[in-house]
């Protein structure tokens, strides 16, 4: 049980709070850090995190549901 709720915690934190991750490809980060605008830099460190973070609840969710079900 407490293993369930430090899993969920860490990943509350993880969805409420991407600020604090750094997912940026080597690439984009050093077109980005050459600007000297950081609104885009943010913009596009915010875009990759959303798209890595919905496969990953997607797959999590189907899982539960196969869980759900196997269950029953």
């Amino acid at each position: 049980m407490k293993n369930k709720s430090i899993l969920v915690v860490l990943t509350l934190l993880a969805v409420f709070l991407p600020q604090l991750m750094e997912a940026q490809c080597a690439m984009c980060r050093a077109v980005l850090e050459s600007e000297a605008d950081t609104s885009a830099a943010e913009g596009i460190n915010n875009g990759i995190v959303y798209l890595m973070a919905v496969p990953y609840i997607l797959v999590a969710g189907l899982f539960y549901f196969i869980y759900r079900k196997m269950r029953t």
